[in-house]
């Protein structure tokens, strides 16, 4: 009879585990630790992740009962205590797990995916969303007068869905002051919110030869340059050649822009998009900011799926390392998605892992397997009269 490790185990033998003994020893994380690494806390925290504990002490006493199988997963000592995790949590550096993520990503950005348009341009979205937390409990975290939060910038690249850069601050940090930082290559395209309106911005973005689109703002004063010959397609109005004219708008941004206005066939919702892109049709434009909706559609999966609004600790190390280490969870998923080569979604997977994350079977075949649905009851009837 065939021998299989645990479910977890397989999952950990992805990890690539060289990467994160880089950044451990860039940081110093393992300095003066005899038992509990870094590497038993990212195993901790993963399988907190995994299969949803709720609280730290659910997380010990969960792992104590499988602690016959700790030994394989790398722990050097069975016996966990709360403290011990605690402490790690709260003194080694959140950036060991964030250059971790980094490196994780760039490798799974590696993998031939497409975006599923016909340009070879890179895809891009940018956004950030707010996970609350109790002011009172986390009070570096402010955010609002009674309120505390954090955010999490997010560049989320198009082609997979894979998140590429994820920026933690505290609540009151705006999302254009973390957009400024980001850098891109010549050619790519990044999808902004109406939120980020900044003529600064774009210049940025102008300066580093790739493309932006955005939703127009009401209250933008701009002149109407030249009118572009319109292709006959469902729900394009009109595509423009325009300038502003705004006294700090053309000081900021002085080059000319293409104004697309565009009605959704579906909803009947008008739409005005700004970019700095003249070579795709004013269709593409229409649908690439469509595709922003899918970094909306990674938070929601994120916070519903993963353990990023209630904390181990309280301290801001402990928040951004849970934090991080949820994101790594995200990209293995995904990552084994993609070798498995399976049509299930990322939420089958993930809950097939977290129903079996002990058992001993082959991991691939866990979740290449298809869901055997039952047969209809009117269906069999219908069978059986047929003899």
């Amino acid at each position: 009879m065939a021998h299989y490790n645990t479910i977890f185990s397989q999952m950990l033998k992805i990890v690539p585990r060289h990467e994160l003994e880089t950044c451990v020893r860039t940081y110093q994380g393992d300095k003066w630790i005899k038992h509990f690494t870094c590497w038993n806390q990212f195993v901790a925290l993963l399988f907190f992740q995994m299969t949803g504990r709720r609280s730290l002490r659910d997380l010990v006493i969960s792992l104590s009962s499988r602690a016959s199988q700790l030994y394989h997963l790398g722990f050097r000592s069975p016996k966990i205590s709360r403290s011990t995790l605690s402490d790690a949590n709260r003194q080694r550096p959140y950036e060991i797990y964030e250059q971790f993520f980094l490196r994780l990503s760039r490798k799974i950005q590696g993998l031939p995916r497409s975006h599923g348009f016909k340009f070879k341009n890179k895809l891009y979205a940018f956004d950030a969303t707010v996970v609350d937390l109790c002011l009172s409990v986390y009070q570096w975290a402010g955010f609002r007068r009674r309120k505390g939060a954090v955010k999490l910038h997010t560049l989320l690249n198009l082609s997979g869905h894979v998140p590429c850069l994820v920026n933690v601050t505290d609540g009151k940090t705006h999302e254009v002051t973390m957009a400024r930082q980001l850098r891109f290559h010549p050619g790519d395209i990044v999808v902004w919110d109406r939120a980020f309106t900044d003529y600064k911005l774009f210049a940025d973005i102008e300066e580093q030869q790739a493309f932006f689109v955005i939703r127009q703002k009401a209250n933008a004063a701009y002149r109407v340059l030249k009118k572009l010959p319109l292709p006959r397609r469902v729900g394009l109005l009109s595509d423009q050649i325009i300038k502003f004219t705004g006294h700090y708008q053309k000081q900021d941004y002085p080059h000319s822009l293409r104004r697309i206005r565009y009605q959704d066939p579906e909803t009947g919702k008008f739409y005005t998009y700004l970019t700095n892109c003249f070579d795709l049709s004013p269709a593409t434009i229409a649908a690439i900011y469509k595709q922003r909706w899918q970094v909306e559609l990674f938070f929601k999966w994120v916070k519903q799926q993963l353990k990023i609004k209630s904390f181990l600790g309280t301290s801001e190390n402990a928040v951004k390392t849970q934090i991080y280490i949820a994101l790594c969870a995200y990209l293995l998923l995904q990552w084994l998605k993609h070798l498995a080569k399976t049509g299930l979604s990322m939420l089958q997977i993930t809950r097939l892992i977290q129903v079996n994350i002990f058992a001993k079977r082959p991991l691939y075949d866990l979740i290449t397997d298809k869901l055997k649905l039952p047969m209809p009851q009117v269906q069999i009837q219908l069978i059986l009269q047929g003899f």
